[in-house]
């Protein structure tokens, strides 16, 4: 199982696959951080194709080409701000990841990848992220074998070794 389920670090508007996910606010038209870096690498078709799609809810996931990226698509999905802990935030983490994983797979596609999500102004830990996406990203695999590759990219060493600790906790 874990041979499809891959920790990089890169680019993610480079990265050849059939997928990326882009962490959105709900309106799908603004955004800072990897939003922002992954709009200004798709062009501004990318932020037109978004306006088509009269937004989208937490947790959900929605898809657009991936105009000037490495990936064919886009798949935009509304992460949740960690609060406390005690508003369901890991849980609606891990529906972001069921959503893109799912919309993925009912377009047939092979290969997809995530930036961390949620971390950074949303303020989850890198390493309880990793093990929400980890855990999330194992128990869809367990069941859907169209998929036949997940990466996650990060940024920097940090956030590869934080990364690195938390999927280890799950993938043991």
């Amino acid at each position: 199982m874990t041979e499809r389920l891959e920790l990089i670090e890169g680019d993610i508007t480079t990265i050849k696959v059939d997928a990326i996910v882009i962490p959105s606010l709900s309106s799908l038209l603004k955004g800072t951080g990897i939003y922002k870096t992954i709009h200004q690498a798709a062009g501004p078709e990318l932020l037109e194709a978004c306006r088509e799609l009269n937004g989208c809810q937490l947790g959900e996931a929605k898809i657009t080409p991936g105009f000037n990226l490495g990936a064919k698509w886009a798949i935009h999905t509304v992460c949740p701000v960690w609060l406390d802990g005690k508003h369901g935030e890991k849980k609606m983490l891990a529906q972001c990841y069921r959503s893109c994983l799912n919309l993925a797979a009912q377009h047939d596609l092979r290969t997809i990848a995530f930036p961390p999500m949620s971390v950074g102004m949303y303020r989850f830990r890198a390493k309880r992220a990793a093990k929400v996406a980890a855990a999330e990203t194992l128990a869809f695999l367990e069941t859907n074998t169209s998929i036949e590759k997940v990466f996650f990219v990060v940024v920097g060493e940090l956030m590869m070794q934080r990364f690195t600790k938390g999927m280890a906790e799950v993938m043991g």
